[in-house]
């Protein structure tokens, strides 16, 4: 019997996919994203925010590196996986990030992330610009 392992995200990038070969020609994009949940706590309107490395391979890092950008809203499906390693002082160190399987543009392909949402991509305020959007503030990203 197989355990289940599926990630489904929607999430601005936090920065370009960083595009990348293997020594055998397979593409690999790296990313992340920058995951919001909001919720109510004491009658305020409160806001938690998750970064989620992501990598894609193949054909599907190629797309996402073309056609994605810093501040782009895209939606992700993938799976878990998990890597350890040995840092230079000896400790174990653990990264968990999404292997990314299927993704769908949130987006028109062309969309300058500076000009104004469409119609259904915004929040409720319809003349908020739509880099105020984001739900993140770059100052909050940790690398």
């Amino acid at each position: 019997m197989s355990d289940i392992n599926k990630v489904i995200l929607i999430g601005r990038m936090t920065r370009d996919a960083e595009l990348r070969h293997t020594q055998s020609g397979t593409s690999v994009a790296e990313f992340s994203l920058a995951v919001n949940h909001i919720y109510a706590k004491g009658g305020e309107k409160k806001e938690e925010l998750s970064f989620i490395n992501c990598t894609a391979w193949g054909k599907t890092a190629d797309t996402i590196a073309q056609y994605t950008a810093k501040g782009h809203r895209i939606g992700i499906e993938g799976r878990l996986k998990q890597s350890s390693w040995e840092d230079k002082d000896g400790k174990k160190r653990y990264e968990l990030k999404v292997v990314v399987d299927n993704f769908q543009f949130l987006e028109p392909k062309n969309r300058d992330v500076k000009h104004e949402p469409e119609p259904g991509l915004g929040t409720e305020t319809s003349g908020k610009k739509f880099e105020d959007e984001r739900p993140f503030d770059e100052d909050q990203i940790p690398f």
